[in-house]
């Protein structure tokens, strides 16, 4: 059961990143991407404190602050400035392609490291859902402006962060908890942002906020932060960070689903095929084959 319920957060968490894509773009006009990840993960983290506080949850252990302080930056510093930096360049289906390279990525570095066995299903489902982003956002990856390939190296540097922060956080996450580790690496990566804004002078933007900028900027803090990110440290605790990463390919989909509702983008068949895809790959790579069942009930800990 906690392998299972691992993968729903992974999979809403996932969900709700690819609805805060549409926000992004919206304040990408207006605030560089330091702001942008100041305002986010500085709200975010006033959301958790208090919740963190109130439930009692364990913070990490003194000998594992200096790790989650330098995993913080990693994930909630480097990773927003990366994938708000992206998204200048390039165009929200491109980045979320270049996003969907996290659980391969994953899966190769997990394996190298130890932390993982790389077996022919995770591998297979990777490949499956992946292509599945692919043929989802087929009519809009023929399109880009140019020097979009620099959009995109950023965004494959932006995975590789989100990668490394899985593989190594995953042992901190179970020693602690998701919501107290993931409140103090956050509070070490907004304060890091917020530091870097103020020297560049990056909110003076602000000062001309309207209504639709603070809700947008709200809305990133609340759920593309506070919960987002949580239920992705929930997830981390219960189940592997490929079969983790692997969710991040319901991203896109979401967000295309978003830009339907909202912006009346229309539906082609392309969309439906890429959901079917990718949650096919998802299956493949989060469950046990007959065989694997019966090798990891002589082994436990090896699947």
């Amino acid at each position: 059961m906690g392998e299972i319920s691992g993968v729903l957060a992974a999979v809403l968490s996932s969900g709700l990143g690819g609805t805060s894509i549409g926000a992004t773009r919206y304040l990408v006009g207006s605030l560089d991407p330091l702001a942008i990840g100041s305002f986010r993960f500085g709200i975010g983290f006033l959301l958790l404190l208090p919740l963190t506080l109130l439930r009692g949850d364990r913070w990490p252990g003194r000998g594992d602050w200096s790790a989650a302080v330098g995993l913080g930056f990693l994930f909630f510093a480097m990773f927003p400035i990366l994938f708000n930096a992206s998204l200048i360049f390039t165009t929200a289906a491109r980045g979320a392609l270049a996003l969907s390279t996290l659980p391969l990525l994953s899966l190769l570095i997990g394996s190298a490291l130890g932390a993982e066995a790389l077996t022919w299903r995770k591998s297979i489902g990777v490949v499956i859902a992946t292509l599945g982003v692919a043929v989802a956002l087929l009519t809009d990856l023929t399109s880009a402006p140019a020097g979009a390939w620099r959009g995109d190296l950023l965004m494959m540097a932006a995975a590789l962060c989100m990668a490394l922060y899985g593989i190594w956080s995953k042992p901190l996450i179970r020693r602690s908890g998701p919501l107290g580790f993931t409140t103090m690496s956050m509070a070490a990566g907004a304060a890091c942002l917020i530091l870097l804004s103020y020297v560049r002078g990056s909110f003076a933007p602000v000062a001309g906020f309207g209504t639709p900028q603070w809700l947008a900027a709200s809305y990133l803090g609340a759920f593309g932060a506070a919960l987002t990110f949580y239920l992705w440290a929930f997830a981390l605790e219960r189940t592997t960070p490929t079969r983790v990463a692997i969710s991040v390919t319901v991203n896109p989909i979401t967000a295309s689903l978003v830009g339907a509702w909202l912006l009346n983008e229309p539906l082609r068949w392309n969309l439906a095929a890429g959901i079917v895809a990718v949650f096919a790959g998802i299956w493949i790579a989060t469950t046990t084959g007959r065989r694997g069942q019966t090798v990891s009930t002589s082994a436990p800990g090896t699947s």
